[in-house]
């Protein structure tokens, strides 16, 4: 496989940045995940990283070197997020069990699923169109479905960030699972939390991730979304991928060759990912500020240093 990737989150105008993003990979098989902890409820980022970290685990048992059942694979770790959210929560005693909405990507053999609970959102591009993007599971989509309001509703209606899924909540989430996906080289998939898609038009979106490598798009994108969302702004993150499918690094633009993963020289037995392994404890925030850009770095360094050992 061969991929550039690049994914950057920002606090935005909140004290406590609760969204979650980060990839991992084989071989064979990659794995895209973003969670956003719910606001309304106590600890959101608890169950945004508890699920990041979960679902990363499940990938990690059985991507050996490719996960076989993409669809049970999805349903399977987003269920097991849901049940140790509920876990973490028993063990620190917490109130009130943590929420968190996730859409999690796996794509293998040339060939992306995806899943989602919730509002965050994956967006799937070619040359310059929108071939698929997930439905929100939110008051106003059913809304919007059901012919009761207009599509433009979408941006004003007072029950617009209403959801009625997502993980950590006391009945069992419903998994939504997309229909497969052959990608062509060229391809870019986007996973954004509604900090980014919600404030940005979405011929904007397209234009920019259709126009620009992922490692410029993906900043420029969240930058305007700060900028539209002001002194309001909700937590901004995005993490993209341009699918280059097989080797060929001397057909990537210089640009992007620092964000340019291979995985052909890989052993079959090794996985690599920016997901962290435990999960936090209850008194701190796991990522913050700081702790996200020092991330970003180490990434970037990361995969970089990938790119030579692989030339």
């Amino acid at each position: 496989m061969q991929f550039s990737v690049y994914q950057e989150s920002h606090v935005g105008a909140r004290k406590v940045n609760q969204d979650r993003m980060g990839y991992s990979f084989t071989r064979d098989a990659l794995l895209l995940v973003l969670a956003d902890g719910m606001g309304g409820h106590l600890r959101g980022e608890a169950a945004a990283t508890v699920a990041l970290q979960t679902i990363s685990a499940v990938f990690q048992q059985q991507a050996t070197p490719y996960v076989k059942g993409a669809e049970r694979f999805l349903e399977e770790a987003c269920m097991a997020a849901h049940r140790e959210i509920h876990r973490y929560a028993a063990l620190h005693r917490m109130p009130e069990t943590p929420r968190t909405t996730v859409v999690v990507c796996l794509i293998q053999h040339n060939t992306a699923t995806w899943a989602h609970c919730g509002d965050s959102r994956l967006y799937w591009l070619r040359d310059g169109h929108l071939l698929a993007r997930t439905r929100d599971h939110s008051h106003i989509e059913s809304l919007i479905e059901k012919g009761k309001v207009p599509p433009s509703a979408r941006a004003t209606h007072p029950d617009r960030n209403k959801l009625y899924n997502c993980l950590g909540a006391a009945s069992a989430p419903k998994v939504e699972l997309s229909r497969r996906a052959s990608l062509q080289a060229g391809d870019t998939m986007l996973l954004c939390s509604d900090g980014l898609w919600a404030v940005l038009d979405e011929t904007e979106l397209v234009d920019t991730l259709s126009t620009r490598p992922v490692v410029r798009a993906v900043p420029e994108l969240l930058q305007a979304a700060l900028r539209q969302g002001g002194a309001s702004s909700d937590n901004v993150t995005g993490l993209a991928i341009t699918w280059q499918g097989g080797p060929g690094l001397a057909d990537v633009p210089t640009e992007v060759m620092s964000t340019t993963i291979t995985t052909e020289a890989l052993p079959q037995d090794l996985h690599g990912s920016t997901i962290a392994g435990r999960s936090p404890d209850p008194g701190i925030d796991p990522f913050d500020e700081e702790q996200i850009e020092k991330a970003i770095a180490e990434i970037r360094g990361a995969i970089e240093k990938s790119s030579q050992l692989l030339k």
